[in-house]
């Protein structure tokens, strides 16, 4: 009877569960791309190593620095060389990066150039050889500067993988030079593609220059705030770890016993929360969408469930002159509203997985079948649910009024 009544009316049918199609589709599309989201963030953490600890004057993952914090001493190189002495750390890199206060980003928007072409936006970084290990980066060709490099200042530097493309398109870069800050650097290395968490477009990551940070001194001398990222042995001694680096930093920082600390360490597991929020945001955004093209779709359910009672009163009142139960009635009718939201929920699934896959071009999507699940659950709930109004005024007719019914 159920598919009788939606095969008589396909318009008006196809108008009802249009509701209920919007909130499937939009629980599908923001589910699977918040899946794809979450997945890639994940594997950028953990290429980043879960006993990798970064170190700077004030925290930068999920608050706002206040004036106090801005205004502390920067860290030095002399405190990464410290750190560097501390039992468990294997390794120490204090990185200097070029920031133009001018330009949008804060970024350095100094064109790198070669070859007779330019290469906007990017970033000018000094490191020293250890980052390379640290930061676990990969080189598609050449070498990494050497602390021979380092040590005297050496004009040589190591290309991001889209900045090496950009500046020599079909030629080898190592060897060649480029020009930053109206220096020339010779190329030794290429860096393989960077992981980033967010699909689609260039990574800024594969868009910048690496110097010895001797020679990034002599290209920026003003820049002296200091990152610092350090490898340590073992993941489980990361709260030891933690405990002498606050103990090594409050005494170079000459910070007093009731001072609290001047600096903020954290670890990758910072990126994480900070991530969380962000995606709790969303899933509160995608239960409201859904809910509001639920709701509109339920009542479209209940209005179109009461004019087909009223136009079928006849039809009822013959049934029950022929024994049919309340029970039978309201049984009918609950389960022509839930097939409607059914068959409006298949369609959902449907056009949902379709717009997540075309979505794939641009952001890193993954259909979740827990989501799939619910968002199918949630179309039938919402059947029952205003379906029973409709169903318990049909079951409830007087048998000859139904039948006087003209």
């Amino acid at each position: 009877m159920a598919l009788d009544t939606l095969r008589a009316n396909k318009l008006r049918s196809g108008l009802t569960i249009l509701g209920i199609v919007i909130g499937v589709m939009t629980v599908i599309t923001i589910s699977s791309v918040i899946n794809g989201l979450n997945s890639n963030v994940e594997n950028l953490v953990q290429s980043l190593g879960s006993n990798v600890l970064f170190v700077f004057r004030f925290p930068v993952f999920g608050s706002r620095p206040t004036t106090e914090m801005l205004t502390r001493k920067q860290l030095t190189y002399d405190d990464a060389m410290a750190m560097g002495e501390l039992p468990h750390v294997v390794a120490v890199s204090p990185v200097l990066q070029y920031v133009d206060n001018n330009s949008p980003g804060r970024v350095g928007t100094t064109a790198i150039k070669a070859n007779g072409h330019s290469m906007q936006s990017t970033k000018l970084e000094g490191d020293t050889p250890a980052v390379k290990d640290v930061n676990g980066l990969n080189l598609a060709e050449g070498r990494f500067f050497t602390d021979m490099d380092q040590e005297r200042a050496a004009n040589v530097t190591v290309l991001g993988s889209d900045t090496a493309d950009e500046l020599f398109p079909g030629i080898d870069p190592l060897g060649g030079e480029v020009e930053a800050g109206g220096m020339l650097f010779t190329v030794v290395g290429v860096l393989e593609k960077q992981k980033q968490a967010f699909g689609g477009g260039k990574n800024p990551e594969d868009n910048k220059a690496i110097f010895p940070i001797t020679t990034y001194h002599k290209l920026h001398p003003e820049s002296l705030d200091y990152w610092i990222t350090l490898k340590y042995d073992d993941p489980k001694n990361r709260p030891l770890v933690e405990d002498e680096l606050t103990e090594l930093l409050r005494r170079r920082r000459k910070v007093l016993n009731e001072a609290q600390d001047n600096f903020a360490i954290f670890g990758t597991d910072s990126l994480t929360r900070l991530w969380n929020q962000v995606t709790g945001g969303l899933f509160l955004l995608l239960f409201a969408l859904s809910s509001v093209a639920l709701l509109v779709g339920g009542v479209g359910v209940m209005n179109i469930m009461l004019v087909s009672v009223t136009e079928r009163t006849r039809e009822i009142g013959v049934r029950k002159a022929i024994g049919a139960t309340k029970r039978t009635i309201l049984t009918q009718f609950t389960l022509e509203a839930m097939t409607l939201c059914a068959v409006g929920g298949v369609a959902g699934v449907i056009v949902g997985s379709i717009v997540s896959l075309f979505l794939k071009l641009l952001l890193p999507t993954i259909l979740s079948s827990l989501w799939i699940g619910t968002a199918f659950a949630c179309s039938c709930a919402i059947g029952l649910i205003f379906g029973i109004y409709p169903a318990w005024k049909a079951a409830n007719l007087n048998p000859i009024e139904a039948l006087r019914y003209e």
